[in-house]
């Protein structure tokens, strides 16, 4: 076999191992929401366990609506957990999914909220981003919005453990949040500003508390369904963020 002919085979044999281990590599794998026929309803399907004005939320063929701003709550307090839910958006809908609530009372600077809104009403697609669908409000954005027109049903499925909050929304994880970076009640981590009423550090906030939901906020309505909670061991003290 003369030279050439032998360099070539080389060289031949050195690109299909390229390509064989390009094959070969894994593949990131696609976010998938849970599978929840085992989970714990969060709600009774005549409220016995939550707390809320009997005139305001009402529960009708499977669906979880209010006619006003208040919001529902578990009587239980969760730690560490998931909540898998569908919501519905009407045009211009501005609500909340609140996780490790320690006052129902005066919620908004003592819990952390999802945020849930129609990012594609012009007033919500020009708020700051901490302003938008599965962000968590005020502090950190979600890394792309993925909320359906108004009249539509997404899924949320929601992580809790410890001071680590996951968010994913039809299919993809878009936020993530480990509440010990947040150290300031005034400015976020990257130097945005955080919204004054969020009066206090996602530090110090405890990392157990009530599950709440927000009613007809800014006068549009939102509708939940499917909402499903299962309970998860205690988290570590460490974070993969």
């Amino acid at each position: 076999m003369n030279r050439s002919i032998s360099c070539g085979l080389v060289c031949l044999l050195l690109l299909g191992g390229h390509s064989l281990a390009q094959d070969v590599s894994p593949k990131k794998a696609k976010a998938e929401h849970p599978d929840t026929k085992s989970w714990t309803d969060l709600f009774a399907a005549d409220l016995a366990n939550a707390d809320r004005s009997k005139d305001i939320w009402t529960f009708e063929d499977g669906v979880l609506t209010a006619s006003e701003d208040q919001a529902i709550w578990t009587k239980k307090d969760f730690s560490d957990f998931e909540l898998d839910l569908e919501f519905k958006t009407a045009s211009g809908t501005n609500s909340g999914v609140i996780v490790y609530c320690s006052d129902t009372k005066n919620w908004i600077p003592n819990s952390v909220e999802v945020q849930i809104a129609d990012d594609h009403d012009e007033k919500w697609a020009k708020a700051p981003k901490t302003w938008q669908c599965a962000a968590i409000f005020g502090h950190l954005p979600a890394k792309k919005s993925l909320v359906k027109k108004p009249g539509e049903w997404n899924r949320l499925t929601i992580t809790c453990r410890g001071p680590l909050i996951d968010v994913m929304i039809n299919g993809e994880a878009v936020t993530k949040l480990d509440m010990r970076k947040w150290t300031s009640a005034t400015t976020n981590p990257d130097g945005s500003e955080i919204p004054s009423w969020l009066s206090k550090p996602l530090a110090e906030l405890p990392t157990k508390g009530k599950i709440g939901l927000q009613g007809k906020h800014a006068g549009a309505p939102i509708w939940f369904r499917k909402l499903k909670v299962r309970e998860l061991a205690a988290a570590g003290s460490g974070s993969d963020g």
